[in-house]
């Protein structure tokens, strides 16, 4: 099994890695010996064609999956058989491909459900309603963050796709995560929203770690300090944008005959 990246003293610090992580489902490998490191502030593209492997190794690092050898570590703890939801209150959140909002609330109020389980309130059901007030303060910085703050007394449901899939980043900052899964966040957007969100991503990982499964190679490009490319479920090719993308395997594997 490889050995963990020797970190020199200029690289921001690794919060998540894995190490000979590999998922088989009957005779198919569906991941095979993969190695990551996800640094802090940092956004890693994890890239390939479909059917590489990329949802594999996500539900893997949150999981969703339980990995047939390998092992998970986040923040220096061996997480390789924690539960999903030990692992997320541990600071590892994702998002997921469909938008994951409660259309019949209003925004402000997406964000304070998503805000009582790091403030305790997720089980007390006795408690007024008026004892989710004190999340206000924290909802609101949360919208403002995320450019949603005029919204704030929209139904969910009323938002425009793009604008559903920011409330989703904002629902999941509210659990205060050390590293943030995106799974395709660019999915169906326009330019106009792949541009926002792209800023979004761009500031959220100022203070936390950000791994992300993205299509659109130009918000790779634009974004990402790292990536690595999966085929057939194992690496191909890793380094940031510049490097892989004049990598012939790569080109050829997955961005045919693009220009970088």
């Amino acid at each position: 099994m490889a050995q963990a990246a020797v970190q020199t003293q200029n690289e921001p610090r690794v919060v998540l890695s894995a190490r000979g992580l590999t998922k088989i489902f009957g005779a198919f490998a569906a991941v095979k010996d993969v190695d990551l490191d996800v640094r802090h502030a940092q956004v890693h593209a994890l890239i390939g064609p479909n059917g590489a492997g990329k949802t594999t190794v996500f539900n893997l690092l949150t999981k969703f999956l339980q990995p047939s050898a390998g092992s998970i570590n986040l923040l220096g703890t061996d997480i390789t058989r924690t539960a999903p939801d030990k692992v997320a209150r541990r600071g590892l959140v994702r998002s997921f491909q469909i938008s994951a909002v409660f259309p019949h609330l209003t925004v402000l109020d997406n964000v304070r459900v998503a805000l009582q389980r790091p403030n305790n309130l997720a089980t007390q059901f006795w408690l007024p309603m008026a004892s989710l007030n004190r999340l206000n303060e924290r909802a609101e910085e949360l919208l403002t963050a995320v450019g949603l703050h005029n919204e704030r007394n929209a139904l969910a449901a009323d938002l425009s796709y793009g604008r559903k899939r920011v409330l989703e980043i904002a629902t999941t900052l509210a659990l205060d995560p050390k590293v943030l899964l995106l799974d395709e966040p660019m999915a169906g957007m326009g330019q106009e929203d792949i541009g926002n969100i792209s800023g979004i991503i761009r500031e959220v990982a100022r203070e936390r770690a950000v791994l992300m499964v993205e299509h659109n190679l130009s918000v790779v490009a634009d974004i990402c300090h790292h990536v690595t490319v999966l085929q057939r479920g194992e690496i191909l090719a890793e380094g940031d944008y510049a490097t892989v993308s004049q990598d012939p395997r790569v080109r050829t594997a997955y961005m045919g005959t693009e220009e970088a």
